[in-house]
């Protein structure tokens, strides 16, 4: 039998699960219990995994339907054999990289909120990693909404933030776009910076990413100056988790409560992720006004 076992990894959010085999298929009361403790703790940590493909998806698929994932600047799937899977990766053959992110930092994000229903959640499953750097920190914004001052509550109360989808994580073009100058004519979804939670009923904020980002209806300046104190509020360290890196590591995190970026790491390091998202068939509310 199956015996789950979770242990809090930081105090704003992550936790350890242990007893679990994610090669076998998990009894359904052991998955109740792990989809609990995601939704509870917003980033779990599975250490010591040995996963094949096919097991990495069929894990993936019980939280729900997967997402494919967004466009890479090379235009084509990086595993042709699974389309649904990216791969995070600065290893090249013959010049050319098997996957996307390169080796420099991965500033904080959400993943693919300039789409109208971005993802439920991803999950990471190291299969390389550096001997040091490429470390991975996530946010929990339910805390980062909960603290904030009562002047930026109100401030934000209501109001939606274009999500630009001109640039990935790492700062390269996506195919297909241009350079936007102005955040106000930025291509991408309008999302409320404040939002509650499908499932779990509470507020958190919403920023995805800094770039390019804009809030509708302020000034240029004005929306410049509340969206630097937001980011700057919701990455202190005491909303964070640092994860570092093993062989064998999945992680799987809640993409409509967290935000994430990684470290950059040697580029003559070889560091090899395989990656699923859930698409999310929840339908996400801005949190009602007073």
């Amino acid at each position: 039998m199956t015996k789950v076992k979770v242990e809090k990894l930081a105090p704003a959010l992550g936790a350890d699960v242990g007893g679990v085999d994610l090669a076998q298929p998990v009894p359904a009361g052991a998955f109740d219990e792990i989809r609990g403790a995601w939704l509870d703790h917003l980033v779990l940590r599975f250490r010591g995994q040995k996963l094949s493909d096919p097991q990495l998806l069929a894990f993936s698929k019980r939280f729900g339907e997967l997402d494919p994932p967004g466009p890479n600047p090379y235009g084509k799937p990086f595993l042709a054999e699974h389309p649904e899977m990216n791969v995070i990766s600065n290893i090249k053959n013959d010049g050319v990289p098997i996957g996307g992110l390169g080796d420099g930092e991965a500033i904080w994000h959400a993943d693919m909120t300039y789409v109208e229903k971005p993802p439920m959640g991803a999950i990471l499953y190291a299969l390389e990693v550096p001997p040091s750097g490429g470390d991975t920190y996530w946010a929990n914004m339910y805390t980062a909404y909960e603290a904030l001052p009562a002047r930026l509550k109100k401030r934000i109360d209501g109001r939606q933030a274009v999500h630009d989808a001109t640039y990935n994580s790492a700062g390269i073009m996506r195919k297909g776009y241009k350079e936007v100058t102005d955040p106000r004519t930025a291509p991408g979804a309008r999302h409320p910076l404040v939002r509650v939670h499908p499932e779990t009923g509470r507020m958190c904020l919403f920023l995805g990413r800094r770039r390019n980002s804009y809030v509708v209806g302020l000034e240029l300046p004005d929306s410049e100056a509340l969206l630097d104190e937001l980011w700057a509020h919701a990455t202190r360290p005491e909303h964070t988790f640092r994860q570092q890196w093993k062989v064998g590591d999945v992680l799987i995190w809640d993409n409509r409560c967290t935000l994430h970026r990684r470290d950059p790491f040697d580029p003559e390091a070889r560091r090899l992720m395989h990656r699923t998202q859930i698409k999310d068939a929840h339908s996400g509310r801005a949190a009602a006004r007073d």
